[in-house]
């Protein structure tokens, strides 16, 4: 019925109300010509073959009017239904002149005079027209209601108008839960009324938001919604322009990122923002949401008056932004299956944390049947991996040393693992013991798998990354922050200066590649779009340990037959300079306490030296495997480091059960809620709670504390901060999936993203293009501290790898 109401709208501004009524009388009651309309259709009806013979008609009694109009006829579909006096009358004002009136009045002003007698007839004639349709005509509940609010509305005035609010009452009965479900479809035209064109805008806006919503919900929202419509033309309202000041300060409300790079504090762009738009924040621009609105759809931030404000003005100049300049087209738009790469600067057999935790997350994320993993790990030629990996160990295909990578993995973990490893050109820097990337490494995943890239340390790939963009290929890009890079960097030659330029490059890239960051404690990098989140756990085979530990405990057997050990790489920066600072301090004090060291490293000489100069109690031994049963045996683990960002070795001790001594850093935040952590503040409180914990025996560990330091617990934290299982689940909220809240703050409020580009996308694709300027430059790179060569793989890469030589992959300056 709503759809039949507008369809004679369209039909009677196309012909006029005459012959509307005249194709109404013909299709519900007979095919014979209008009484009224018959002096103007002689002429066309002469030439058009007879009519079939009208339908029998019940005799009918004469409906009256109480206050009948003068001058105007009264007809039903063309029956006259006056007295014969009246209808006399009516035909002879009608043939000196009258018509001419008649005929130029609005569609909804005749149909609305006639619409109440019209609708008796037909349900006097319901049986007929059942017969005649061959289906069951049903009451009108709704067009009725709407009849008798139009009714409401015409009593009091002679002429119609539209009453939204006897309207909306009309919406508010039950029965429009029958009427919501229903699926409206309007006719589309070039040209319709504007109260038309609004109202079928609103009911289809309402239909797609109804579906799962209660019924006090809907009646609010429809609510909102009738008394937001304004019938009067956008042009009507003048929106006063911009000013100088309000400029300014949009200027430096989008420029936080430029800020943030250049180290300004965010306190201060906001308190500028909020000086310039309070001078204007009485006025009219912004009162864009009246007193009577509830609360919560009234803020009072003034970055978001703002914003409301450059919208408003945007949408009434008709302008509407349609993408950057960095913008690189749509991305891979994948259906099916999911894909999740994970990109990290180290592998196995060398025994660093950027080798050995990636190969976990990638195994327990491919657990889960939503996707599918791709571990993507450095390819060293064999110069290079004599040099990095232990024993002079090394590969002669890729395949050989995926194989000797997963072996190792599911000894530990206890399952069968189900994800790819792919490897990318990398080389070996002896000064920073750190492997970079050869060419652009997102080369490695083909378009059709780039879904989501997880960056293990992103800075340190992206220091000399020339290719494509990682959040340009991908649809999400994650970062996870292992390593402080700036703590070590201070402890060189010029490290001050040195470390200023590394921070600054490393919030230029992390801006530029990164959605999202996860520093594993408050020991990194404060980066852009980062949070704190500790998304490492530790090998099962430590959890299992602990556990037999504690099992012999309680059978009464001698579970710690040692005393106190440190294990870790034999370098200064790995906490080797604070141990021997503390033990030379207080040497008497810790005169009976002895201490074994198990590490390799290039400074394995110069450590020992200087604690046999210092006749330290320190016993030194080779490196080996946190797991190897020789050191299940020690009761205290020691780790004075403060340069690591979450030992890996402090959680391995914490699972097996023994007491641990770390300093009260934020690389031990993590661990402060366990009872067996024994953090110090000082060298005094160094030696309380080494005594402490020689003295007595450490806590078991609770189920919630050993599953907190598992890989589950881990892989669980990883997907809720890194926003994971949100794209996992499609639950992005581009299908319009939100809240009741914010679709009700949506109906509020403009939407100020369609119309208002975002400085934060143009900052960082301008800082993507600068650096892939100037990584593309050789001496840019060997001044920065590269390897030469790097920007592009060699031919051994190339025959290892089975690539295409770098002549033919990128024939014109690698560009």
């Amino acid at each position: 019925l709503p759809s039949l109401a507008v369809d004679l709208v369209h039909l009677s501004r196309r012909e006029g109300p005459r012959n509307l009524h005249h194709r109404c009388c013909c299709f519900f009651l007979s095919p014979r010509p209008c009484p009224i309309l018959s002096s103007t259709t002689t002429a066309s009806s002469s030439a058009a073959p007879p009519p079939p013979p009208p339908l029998p008609l019940p005799p009918r009694k004469t409906l009256t009017q109480s206050t009948p109009l003068p001058g105007r006829a009264m007809a039903s579909f063309g029956v006259d239904t006056r007295p014969a006096a009246a209808a006399a009358a009516a035909s002879s004002s009608s043939s000196t002149g009258g018509g001419g009136s008649a005929s130029g009045e609005s569609a909804l002003s005749y149909l609305s005079r006639s619409l109440r007698e019209d609708l008796r007839l037909i349900r006097a004639r319901a049986g007929e027209l059942e017969t005649f349709l061959n289906a069951p005509v049903p009451e009108p509940e709704l067009f009725a209601r709407l009849r008798r609010a139009y009714t409401s509305s015409t009593a009091s005035s002679g002429r119609t108008r539209l009453d939204l609010s006897a309207i909306g009452k009309a919406f508010e009965v039950e029965g429009w839960k029958g009427a919501r479900a229903a699926k409206w479809r309007w006719e589309e035209e070039a040209e319709e009324w504007e109260p038309v064109r609004m109202v079928k805008a609103r009911l289809k806006e309402l239909e797609r938001t109804a579906q799962g919503q209660s019924a006090s919900d809907m009646l609010h929202k429809v609510k909102l919604s009738l008394k937001s419509m304004s019938f009067a033309p956008e042009g009507s309202e003048e929106i006063p322009p911009l000013d100088l000041g309000e400029l300014f300060a949009l200027f430096l409300k989008q420029s936080g990122p430029l800020f943030d790079q250049l180290g300004i504090k965010r306190d201060v762009c906001d308190k500028l923002v909020e000086s310039l738009v309070s001078k204007r924040k009485d006025q009219q621009p912004y009162n864009f949401l009246s007193t009577s609105e509830p609360s919560s759809f009234r803020d009072d931030n003034v970055g978001d008056e703002l914003d409301l404000r450059i919208a408003s003005v945007l949408q009434s100049t008709g302008h509407r932004y349609e993408g950057g300049f960095w913008n690189d087209g749509p991305k891979c738009d994948i259906t099916n299956k999911r894909h999740v790469a994970i990109v990290t600067t180290a592998s196995l057999p060398w025994m660093t944390g950027t080798a050995v935790n990636p190969l976990f997350r990638a195994a327990y994320l491919s657990k889960s049947s939503k996707q599918d993993v791709t571990l993507v790990v450095p390819w060293l030629c064999k110069s290079d991996q004599e040099l990095v990996y232990p024993n002079s160990m090394t590969f002669d295909s890729p395949e050989e040393q995926e194989t000797y990578m997963r072996n190792w993995l599911e000894e530990r973990v206890g399952f069968k693992t189900d994800f790819k490893i792919s490897f990318y050109p990398g080389k070996f820097q002896k000064e920073r013991r750190s492997i970079i990337p050869a060419g652009d490494t997102s080369q490695v995943i083909p378009s059709k798998e780039a879904d989501i890239a997880i960056l293990e340390e992103p800075e340190h790939l992206n220091w000399y990354h020339h290719g494509k963009r990682w959040t340009d290929k991908f649809n999400h890009v994650v970062g996870v922050v292992h390593t402080n890079y700036l703590e070590y960097i201070k402890r060189e030659k010029n490290g001050a200066i040195q470390a200023f330029f590394v921070k600054h490059i490393n919030n230029m890239v992390a801006r530029a590649y990164c959605n999202k960051i996860l520093r594993l404690s408050g020991a990194t990098q404060d980066l852009p779009k980062s949070m704190i989140c500790n998304v490492h756990g530790v090998n099962p085979k430590f959890l299992e340990v602990g556990e037999r530990i504690a099992a012999q405990r309680e059978s009464g057997e001698q579970s710690f037959s040692k005393g106190a050990y440190f294990l870790g790489k034999m370098v200064w920066a790995k906490g080797y300079r604070e141990l021997i600072d503390l033990f030379a301090k207080h040497k008497s004090d810790l005169e009976e306490f002895k201490l074994d060291i198990y590490g390799n490293g290039e400074d394995s000489h110069e450590v020992q030296s200087a604690a046999k100069k210092l006749n330290l109690n320190l016993n030194f031994h080779k490196g080996r495997d946190h797991a190897d049963d020789s050191l299940h045996g020690y009761k205290v683990f020691i780790n004075p480091s403060i340069s690591d960002v979450l030992c890996t070795a402090t959680a391995e001790a914490l699972a097996m059960g023994k007491f641990v001594v770390c300093a009260d850093h934020p690389s031990n935040e993590f661990f402060r809620s366990f009872p067996n952590c024994l953090t110090y503040k000082d060298s005094e409180d160094f030696v309380a709670k080494v005594k402490e914990a020689m003295t007595r025996d450490p806590q078991p560990l609770t189920p919630e504390q050993r599953y907190n330091l598992s890989w589950e617990a881990a892989t669980q934290r990883f997907m809720e901060h890194s926003e994971l299982d949100k794209f996992l689940n499609n639950n992005t909220g581009s299908d319009g999936a939100n809240t009741t809240e914010q679709a009700v703050s949506a109906n509020t409020r403009m939407r100020k993203s369609v119309s208002l580009p975002n400085m934060s996308d143009v900052v960082d694709g301008g800082l993507a293009f600068a650096h892939y300027c100037l990584t593309g430059n050789e001496l840019f790179r060997l001044s920065t501290g590269a390897i030469p060569g790097t920007l592009n793989y060699n031919k051994q890469h190339s025959s290892d790898l089975r690539l295409l030589p770098p002549q033919v992959q990128n024939p014109i300056y690698g560009w």
